[in-house]
């Protein structure tokens, strides 16, 4: 009988043959990863006592906010850069402009103030949506790839090099994860997602952008396309990123993940917990009572933030604490509506 899955599967293969030639495709369905490795497990370093920090800036300029959020929750120094590789994993579903995808100015700020404070070397790699590839075509055309290497960085795509297995224990939908090889070739990682709305995850921010560092294969909808939010947050137990900093120059706040709405946000969120993030970052989508699937449902109820920590991917709100910049009146009322709607 034929199963959903594996129509999907063979979509899988008609559609990588397309991008990838008809030889290698059915090998990137079938295959699995020859490397196996825990989960890449890190200690959250920007905490203050037995809270996570989220800090949230606003600034005259892109870098002035990156490094102003950054700074509100103990500084790049807590990371010890000093002589260390990094990846830097921005949002590149697609080789539209941001929203859909990280804005290229963020990502060349965050590359600046990596090397700024002592990184060897800085990586920007992700991998794009199956019906997108290729992930180094799209960053070329949204702006991401030349923004990288003018600071200095080298752009690695995730489905030119090999992927390692990940098992996760306690988890009901994924048992175990394709990931790709560069978390484990680096000795930190930056998520640097966006802030933006989802058709079928509901929303996308840092715990939706790691399903770009996942193998094809293993995409929510060739797993059960009925519960994207439990496997988006499922995957998160596979790997921990040292940092999130979230893109909120301009937010999607309906519509996506391909377009939709945007909307002139001007901040940064930064922080070690990702559900922290999300839920400033889903905050802000709430804000403007668009999207229903967010507007309708508490901040805390969302499945993607309700099955992260059910993982161990992040906090409690009662884990959490927010830390504010000074900004702007338009500024100012956005946090106000953050910290409403996250009871932080």
């Amino acid at each position: 009988m034929l199963t959903r899955r594996f129509l999907l599967q063979v979509f899988l293969a008609s559609a990588l043959s397309m991008h990838l030639g008809g030889g290698s495709a059915l090998g990137q369905v079938f295959f699995r990863p020859r490397k196996r490795a825990a989960p890449r497990g890190r200690e959250n370093l920007f905490v203050q006592g037995d809270k996570a920090l989220i800090g949230i800036a606003g600034g005259d300029t892109v870098e002035d906010m990156v490094a102003g959020a950054v700074s509100l929750i103990g500084g790049f120094e807590r990371l010890a850069l000093r002589g260390k590789t990094v990846l830097v994993k921005p949002n590149v579903v697609s080789g539209r402009p941001h929203p859909a995808t990280t804005n290229p100015e963020v990502v060349g700020s965050v590359v600046r103030l990596l090397y700024a404070g002592g990184a060897k070397k800085v990586y920007v790699g992700d991998m794009s949506a199956l019906m997108t590839l290729s992930t180094k075509r799209n960053m070329r055309n949204n702006g991401i790839k030349a923004a990288a290497e003018d600071n200095g960085a080298e752009v690695v795509t995730f489905e030119d090099h090999d992927w390692v297995e990940v098992e996760l224990p306690g988890t009901m939908f994924v048992k175990s994860a394709y990931v790709t090889e560069w978390l484990y070739k680096v000795d930190l990682v930056v998520n640097l997602p966006v802030i933006k709305t989802h058709s079928s995850a509901t929303y996308s921010i840092t715990l939706k952008n790691f399903i770009g560092c996942t193998h094809l294969k293993q995409r929510p909808y060739l797993i059960d396309s009925s519960r994207w939010e439990e496997i988006v947050a499922e995957f998160n137990a596979a790997y921990t990123p040292d940092l999130n900093i979230v893109d909120g120059t301009v937010s999607m706040i309906e519509g996506g993940p391909w377009e939709g709405t945007p909307e002139a946000t001007n901040i940064i969120i930064a922080g070690g917990d990702r559900v922290g993030c999300d839920a400033a970052g889903l905050a802000v989508i709430k804000s403007f009572g668009k999207w229903r699937p967010v507007v309708n449902k508490d901040v805390w109820d969302q499945r993607q933030i309700r099955t992260a920590i059910e993982v161990g991917a992040g906090s409690p709100r009662e884990g959490l604490k927010l830390v504010t910049g000074e900004g702007d009146e338009k500024f100012t009322e956005l946090v106000k509506k953050i910290k409403e709607h996250t009871g932080l």
